[in-house]
């Protein structure tokens, strides 16, 4: 039998009461409504993953109001750790820069190579920039691209939960998937900087001019406020030449692999159709090339292999250990 993420299913829980269902309802409208207005008045909650998490606790809050505050407060328990690890990814990735000189024409070489012969001898950021982007216009199409460039903040977080919800042991799978991938990213922008399409223009590396514009569908929308949020985490916070791997790519990717084990094979290619929406967001706003997303969909594989077997061993050993004939035991 292939080894999944799902080794074992989900417990069934209990079904709620009417009375339950209303109050779960009337929870998640009054969440949804105040949120609509933080993002309205604040901005898409990308900055750090304490005000992101706060909002996904409310929400479980929500969804369970009839279960007592104890039951609730195991949120800040199983989620306390995964929160400050990130808080300390997101610092040390603002560092990772520090150490070496950012590369920068391999991976232009290496878009070059790979695609050049049909984007006439360009990298594909320039040639879709030349063929759909217009500085003066904000075409429907960057309304979606910006959606989907900023549900890399929320996406695997929100999946995160609501698997708590439904199967502690499959969220705790998610996670150590999760950590270990962002780790990976993390020790790679270290050893290896490297810098983006819309870097290597504004630097002179290439002689076309690439536009770096994730956030200006927000605009279209009414959501100003998101799109300064991210405009300034972008400029203020982020490490600017950390394009390999692309973990936007990779969080995508890894989001929807998790779950093809548990699905029929007719909806793979609309799962799919998430992580290869975010490539070409990325590719074409200038935030990525595409050597940056085949290396993270590597690193996706490789994450889910070691993380697998670290599983599949620890697996063993805690049968070997409480084996009642066992000498350790």
């Amino acid at each position: 039998m292939p080894v999944t993420t799902l080794e074992t299913p989900p417990a069934n829980t209990p079904a709620i009461t009417p009375d339950q269902r209303k109050r779960r309802i009337a929870g998640m409208v009054v969440w949804a409504a105040a949120f609509a207005v933080f993002v309205w008045l604040v901005g898409v909650p990308t900055s750090d993953p304490l005000t992101a998490f706060g909002w996904l606790w409310l929400a479980t809050i929500a969804w369970r109001n009839y279960l007592p505050w104890r039951e609730h407060l195991l949120f800040l328990r199983d989620w306390g750790p995964v929160v400050v690890l990130l808080i300390g990814y997101n610092v040390s990735r603002g560092a990772a820069d520090k150490l070496f000189d950012p590369h920068v024409t391999p991976l232009i070489d290496a878009d070059v190579a790979m695609f050049g012969w049909l984007t006439d001898g360009k990298i594909p950021t320039v040639w879709l920039q030349e063929h759909l982007y217009d500085p003066n216009h904000v075409p429907w199409w960057e309304v979606v691209t910006t959606i989907v460039y900023i549900s890399h903040f929320l996406t695997v977080p929100t999946v995160a939960v609501v698997l708590w919800l439904a199967s502690r042991q499959l969220s705790y799978r998610f996670i150590r998937r999760w950590i270990a991938l962002s780790v990976a990213g993390l020790v790679t922008y270290f050893l290896y900087p490297a810098a983006p399409p819309w870097w290597a223009s504004q630097y002179g590396y290439l002689t076309d001019e690439v536009a770096r514009f994730s956030s200006r569908g927000l605009d279209v929308i009414g959501l100003h406020g998101a799109g300064n949020t991210l405009n300034a985490l972008q400029v203020h916070q982020s490490n600017p030449v950390a394009a390999m791997p692309s973990l936007h790519t990779a969080y995508a990717m890894m989001a929807v692999a998790f779950f093809l084990p548990m699905v029929r094979r007719r909806w793979w290619p609309l799962l799919f159709a998430y992580p290869l929406a975010m490539t070409f967001t990325l590719v074409y706003t200038g935030e990525h090339y595409i050597v940056d997303v085949l290396v993270g969909w590597l690193y996706v594989a490789a994450t889910f292999a070691a993380v697998g077997l670290a599983e599949r061993w620890w697996s063993r050993r805690k049968g070997a250990l409480s084996y009642p004939g066992d000498s350790a035991t």
